[in-house]
């Protein structure tokens, strides 16, 4: 408890002396890797960047006796590892995963300090590394990436970064990988931003956790996809101030007067904030919403009949030395939420990432890895962990080190994790 105390206290003060990126004051996710400066990134005498050679560390290796080589294990065996190395970066952070619907072929979108690598991972036992788009400007430790139709849209913390727009049809038919890629589009209208959020029924994408002071105070901007390669901004939401991460829905939940409605539910720091947005113009606030304890609001996702919101505080595991700490609230009435329950995992490891698939909730939990939790029972107030591969066998302690992220929607069932220090893992349920 006092090591835990006393690495909260070191790490405050360290954000309140550096802050997230290179332009704006949100708070670093990773101390032991602070935002690099652009030594990684493209290089400015005209010469090719680091790609990698997209070497193989590990193929299929089976969770036998609690361990897939030196991972410890439960319920999902290791089809794959690529090191960060393979991809000439240094780090790696978000993940996403595209399925091409002309010949079903599955791809990881590897986010990294320093760009963005694509695999084709059809065939795990002979993946494909086709290339690596680099950084728009400098490297940075945060990218964030999600993906509409045949387009992965790309944000960075990087200064002036920017939005990449890379049209993912251009990998089927990749001579000589791997290649050095260029992005189709660059939106520009935004300068460093923490995370991209889409919501693909309505075709737009929505960057947050830009510069603090800028035209929507580092809240969201409204950025029409409609045409795919050519984002349109027409405005944004700025009432609550900065947002670090968010969902979009088309909400269909219990509370009848908001159905069919566009509905944002932001993760804003010390807060969850709930806005309709459905009409562009004329966005309306719906409620916020504190709880107990709050480290810091970071990331939180729709049950799939949006009743249920679960969400993930960054920092209550170092300054309160929780267990790792989700919360659910109920959202039956968006304007009335309540806080339904709270799990507590079985580490003191920090949670990260968390996205829903059915009844099965797939956190990324940084020094612990992935835990599969069953929320089957979830009405009832119960969450059990099901299920777990541990990409960081070093500790489990709550540092941010180990998962970054998760991608749970293949419909082959295979698994993408994103480990800061150890690159990319596919994994898939043992049964």
């Amino acid at each position: 408890m006092k090591f835990l105390k006393v690495q909260a206290y070191i790490f405050c003060l360290f954000l309140f002396l550096q802050g997230c990126s290179s332009d704006d004051t949100s708070p670093i996710e990773n101390p032991a890797n602070p935002p690099n400066t652009g030594e990684d990134g493209p290089d400015p005498g005209g010469n090719e960047p680091d790609i990698g050679d997209g070497a193989v560390s590990l193929r299929l290796t089976p969770c036998e006796n609690g361990n897939a080589d030196i991972y410890p294990c439960n319920g999902y065996d290791l089809l794959l590892r690529m090191d960060i190395s393979a991809f000439g970066a240094t780090a790696a952070n978000d993940i996403w995963g595209w399925t091409d619907t002309s010949t079903n072929d599955e791809y990881a979108l590897i986010g990294l300090n320093n760009g963005t690598a694509f695999v084709n991972i059809t065939d795990t036992e002979n993946p494909v590394y086709l290339g690596k788009l680099p950084t728009a400007t400098t490297a940075s430790t945060w990218r964030d990436l999600k993906v509409y139709q045949d387009f992965v849209y790309i944000v960075s913390e990087a200064t002036n970064h920017g939005m990449q727009v890379f049209d993912l049809k251009r990998l089927r038919n990749v001579s000589n990988p791997p290649q050095v890629f260029d992005a189709d589009f660059r939106y520009t209208d935004i300068g460093n931003c923490h995370n991209v959020v889409i919501n693909e029924e309505v075709g737009f994408v929505y960057p947050v956790g830009t510069a603090r002071n800028d035209a929507f105070n580092g809240g969201v901007h409204f950025v029409d996809i409609q045409n795919p390669a050519v984002p349109a901004g027409i405005g944004g939401y700025a009432q609550d101030g900065y947002t670090h991460d968010a969902q979009v829905v088309t909400y269909n939940g219990p509370d009848a007067d908001y159905a069919g409605r566009e509905i944002f539910v932001g993760a804003n720091e010390n807060r969850i904030v709930i806005v309709d947005i459905t009409d562009k113009a004329n966005p309306m606030g719906i409620e916020t919403l504190s709880y107990p304890n709050i480290g810091y609001t970071h990331q939180g996702w729709f049950t799939e009949d949006h009743r249920f919101y679960i969400l993930g505080d960054e920092l209550d595991e170092t300054d309160f030395g929780f267990n790792s700490r989700t919360l659910v609230f109920d959202f039956s009435d968006l304007d009335n939420p309540q806080l339904h329950m709270t799990y507590l995992g079985p580490t003191g490891a920090i949670d990260h990432n968390g996205y829903v698939l059915g009844n099965q909730f797939f956190l990324a939990n940084y020094t612990a890895g992935i835990r599969v939790l069953d929320l089957s029972q979830i009405e009832n107030e119960i969450i059990t962990e099901e299920a777990f591969f541990d990409t960081y066998p070093q500790s489990n302690v709550a540092q941010f080190d180990g998962a970054w992220s998760v991608y749970p929607y293949f419909q082959s069932g295979k698994i993408l994790v994103n480990d800061i220090n150890s690159g990319l893992f596919v994994i898939q349920s043992s049964n």
